[in-house]
């Protein structure tokens, strides 16, 4: 990381607890104060981490004789455990729904898995015949969900966001097509074939595999949100340390949707990052590193997140799945793309004249 941009003490600790936990680790969790326990409590949150990072502070609070601060993240575990298992509990009948329009997988929301994402995401592949407004109808009419508003980038991914009576996070659903104008359509043929049945909680849910869980996780830092969380590292490490993925498919899969450079660029971050903490990196094949745009090195601290250089570095990756739309006389997705920089722009300057991009990003 950049090491210009000095993250500060609790985004470091969180850090180390999650990946390099050290005699110099216990020692900044023995000194934390309320205050710092509460801010440490709301960026584990914000990360999607409390599961993984809590339970080993609270042993360390537990060494060190901390009662108090113990107790503290014993009650942000349990908070958390039970938000995560309320959400839980509607995944079923949210995706019996959603079979009635198509192939229903479960994305995002589980890669984080003991932790929980803010929302609960789905991708439906509407079987022939299916308009996907038919995803709304059932919605309603199954789970008397409202719509939320839907912003112009919402309407171009053909993603639709759905308030469920008695859940607090939204249902977010992707229709047919991924990436933030929809422009992917690619790579969702093997996110519904080479999706995985899993048990949870005595329900048979099918989520993605390996190689779609780090192209979708791609899409969304790499390509859309510019900025990488906690869980997203701890995520795809765990992955590539594995043996699990099939690099070989994986380097398939992103050149056919033009995001292999991207991709690449993002598992050397990843690795770049965990090496800051365990003073090794993760084992990558040389033909994926040497793929990358660029490493850990640019990636820089603000406001709570790892962020990624957008000029020229995000432009280049954005340029190049362009440039593939192109070439593989994908016209209708290459306009949907070719939409992005004017929806970025309004959305900024929305944000600079109100303080929110809602209703365009």
């Amino acid at each position: 990381m950049n090491e210009n941009v000095n993250p500060p003490k609790c985004f470091r600790l969180l850090s180390e607890l999650l990946l390099g936990r050290t005699d110099r680790t216990a020692r900044a969790a023995a000194g934390l104060e309320s205050q710092d326990l509460a801010e440490l409590t709301e960026l584990a949150n914000s990360h999607h981490v409390t599961m993984r990072s809590f339970p080993i502070l609270q042993q360390l609070m537990v060494d060190s004789g901390n009662a108090e601060g113990a107790e503290f993240a014993a009650n942000a575990i349990d908070k958390e455990g039970a938000r995560i298992r309320h959400a839980i509990s509607f995944l079923d009948p949210i995706i019996r729904a959603l079979q009635q329009c198509g192939k229903v997988v479960v994305i995002k929301s589980l890669d984080h898995w003991p932790d929980f994402g803010s929302d609960i995401d789905l991708y439906v592949d509407c079987s022939p015949g299916t308009p996907t407004a038919e995803v709304a109808v059932v919605m309603r009419r199954e789970l008397g969900a409202e719509m939320a508003e839907r912003s112009w980038g919402d309407r171009l991914a053909n993603k639709w966001n759905f308030i469920v009576p008695g859940l607090p996070e939204l249902v977010e659903i992707h229709v047919g097509r991924l990436g933030q104008t929809g422009e992917q359509t690619t790579i969702t043929e093997s996110l519904v074939s080479r999706a995985r049945t899993i048990e949870l909680d005595g329900y048979q849910i099918r989520t993605s595999a390996p190689e779609d869980r780090m192209i979708v996780s791609t899409l969304q830092r790499m390509y859309r949100h510019f900025y990488i969380r906690l869980c997203d590292i701890v995520d795809n490490a765990q992955l590539m340390e594995s043996g699990t993925v099939d690099y070989i498919y994986l380097r398939s899969l992103a050149q056919s949707a033009g995001l292999w450079e991207g991709l690449a660029t993002y598992l050397v971050v990843v690795s770049d990052y965990v090496k800051q903490y365990r003073g090794e990196g993760i084992d990558l094949p040389a033909w994926v590193t040497s793929e990358a745009r660029f490493g850990g090195d640019l990636v820089y601290y603000r406001r709570n997140w790892l962020r990624i250089p957008i000029i020229p570095h995000a432009a280049r990756l954005y340029a190049a799945e362009w440039k593939s739309l192109i070439r593989k006389g994908e016209i209708r997705n290459t306009l949907r793309l070719s939409l992005l920089p004017g929806l970025a722009t309004a959305a900024a300057l929305e944000q600079n004249l109100t303080g929110s991009d809602k209703g365009i990003w």
